[in-house]
């Protein structure tokens, strides 16, 4: 099955097809095919004699990106998604490793556009701004003679997807029909019916808004409704208004809703199911609770190479039981690690030998590789390492502890974020967190908080946050943060991410409030320069001020 073949089979279908959310335009699926179509012409009509024609789009989720997509189906083109959370010179880089030949953008991101198409490695590129009228105004052109001469098959080039960089650069995913088309037909023949409605508030320059909104719902003959950017107060009122039955999140949206004030009709909606990755289990309980539907927390990545579903009779925090080939291994020997024990608290008590590496030991799934760029740290002996630390449980339910970045090791204990940020998720008056590791002066890491506290819960009170630490009796003994920061907000993606390794790199030399405990005691005080100034002539003392990166320079 193709992503083509599924538009097809909407071209005779007059029920509701897409709706703009923000000024109420709609169309029916039968005039969303029309659409694709006429960008499809257009976009064969810019093949190049060697290859199909590489667009890349700097838009939010509007109208055209969808009959971009869908006209990139039918004529063999394909559609470079550039994240517009991203600075000129970086998408520049990422616009020539992905061969983009122009680029597609709207006036809110022209100014950023225009910076792109100037610093490109080759030549300028060309922008078409899709408000101008010139768009649109001529007929489609005819194909050239390099358009494709057939359809495309399930393993046709439709997108270039990039990872969300939240390690390190961002790699160009190779997305072709198959990546689409299977999700897309899984997710609608298990949540969804042509009667329902998908509300899709995640930009579609990622892929889970490809995969886990746009595709089940062409899929299922569902109505896509777009928000052209997620706004936490807006996605009640966006589901009421327009019958939104199905929700499609990323990272902390969920978190992000639930920090909006509580009325006693939030659960009078037509929401049945929230579907989607990286919400805390607090959160989920929580957004079930009080708007009455149920979470679907799945476990992906933009290269879908290893995919996990939450199993409902499972132990909470699960992501599910591993999959058949998917194992969790030790990334240094290769072994399969023993099965975790857990405590009556859920504490893992064997963490240095139960955790490792999520692995598809059986091939690459959906996974078709990158684009123009090999994968030694992702691809080792015809199996696919996911860079994602995990571990499991006798009975296969496997527990997320963090990416290759969040290891932290204090004291010769290796444990993931993960599993600290779970146990510190119920901390009253945290809207947002982060669990990171710092170097230490001595030998290994330090464990740093970033918080971002409720308005209502007034500043941060470093005894209610130590009492807190000490009535946990699921926090591992070298988890309690050493440092605290308290921040007015986190960096994160457009996907709400959080960037780790932005708060790395600030460390303490951050200029927003850290606290910090400088004994073994669970006792915070303010952190002064004078404190900076010492453990940073401690790091020098031991030679290892190579680590702070100059973080603590011009700091106060």
């Amino acid at each position: 099955m193709t992503v083509a073949e599924l538009l097809r089979a909407r071209a005779d279908d007059d029920r509701p097809g897409l709706r703009c959310a923000d000024d109420g335009r709609s169309w029916t699926w039968r005039e969303v095919v029309a659409e694709c179509e006429d960008r499809a012409l257009r976009l064969a009509a810019r093949a190049r004699p060697d290859r199909p024609a590489h667009v890349g789009v700097l838009l939010d989720n509007v109208p055209e990106m969808v009959f971009l997509l869908g006209g990139a189906a039918l004529s063999g083109a394909v559609l470079v998604a550039l994240n517009p959370t991203r600075s000129a010179a970086e998408l520049a880089g990422d616009a020539g490793r992905a061969d983009c030949d122009l680029i597609v953008t709207q006036a809110r991101h022209a100014d950023l556009a225009a910076a792109v198409a100037a610093a490109a490695t080759h030549a300028p590129l060309p922008v078409l701004p899709i408000e101008n009228a010139s768009y649109r105004a001529d007929p489609p052109p005819p194909p050239t003679a390099a358009a494709p001469p057939g359809p495309p098959d399930d393993g046709t080039l439709l997108m270039l997807i990039f990872t969300s960089g939240t390690s390190g650069r961002p790699r160009a995913v190779r997305v072709t029909h198959r990546k689409v088309t299977v999700p897309g037909e899984n997710l609608a023949g298990r949540l969804l019916g042509p009667g329902d409605a998908v509300y899709c508030p995640m930009p579609l320059f990622h892929s889970g808004a490809v995969m886990a909104a746009y595709a089940p719902a062409l899929a299922a003959g569902a109505e896509l409704v777009l928000r052209s950017r997620f706004s936490a107060s807006g996605l009640l009122p966006d589901v009421r208004a327009h019958g939104c039955t199905y929700l499609h999140y990323v990272g902390k949206a969920l978190s992000y809703a639930l920090a909006t004030p509580e009325t006693p009709a939030d659960r009078d909606n037509p929401l049945r199911v929230a579907f989607g990755n990286e919400a805390a289990p607090r959160e989920q309980r929580a957004f079930a609770e009080r708007f009455g539907c149920a979470v679907v927390d799945a476990y992906g990545s933009t290269e879908t190479a290893i995919s996990l579903s939450p199993d409902p009779a499972g132990p909470p925090g699960s992501l599910g039981r591993l999959a058949e080939g998917v194992k969790v291994l030790d990334p240094e020997t290769g072994r399969e690690c023993p099965p975790a024990r857990l405590d009556a608290s859920g504490r893992l008590l064997n963490g240095e030998e139960a955790i490792g590496e999520l692995v598809n030991t059986r091939g690459l799934g959906l996974f078709d590789g990158y684009y123009n760029e090999d994968a030694p740290d992702r691809l080792r002996d015809g199996m696919f390492w996911s860079g994602d630390h995990a571990y499991a449980d006798a009975n296969g339910h496997v527990y997320f502890a963090g990416r290759s970045a969040d290891r932290i090791r204090v004291d010769g204990e290796n444990f993931g974020a993960a599993q600290v940020e779970r146990v510190l998720a119920d901390l009253p008056g945290a809207r947002r967190l982060a669990v990171y590791g710092v170097p230490d002066a001595a030998s290994g890491d330090q464990v740093m908080l970033a918080l971002v506290l409720d308005t209502a819960a007034g500043p941060f009170d470093p005894e209610a946050f130590a009492a807190y630490l000490r009535g946990r009796a699921d926090l591992g003994p070298k988890w309690p943060p050493r440092y605290v920061r308290v921040a007015p907000e986190l960096p994160a993606t457009a996907s709400n991410k959080i960037l780790k390794r932005s708060l790395v790199r600030d460390g303490w030399g951050t200029g927003d409030p850290v606290w910090w405990r400088p004994g073994r005691d669970l006792g915070y005080r303010p952190m002064t320069p004078d404190d900076k100034a010492r453990l940073r002539a401690e790091f020098e003392r031991r030679g290892r001020l190579h680590l702070l990166h100059d973080l603590l320079e011009g700091s106060g």
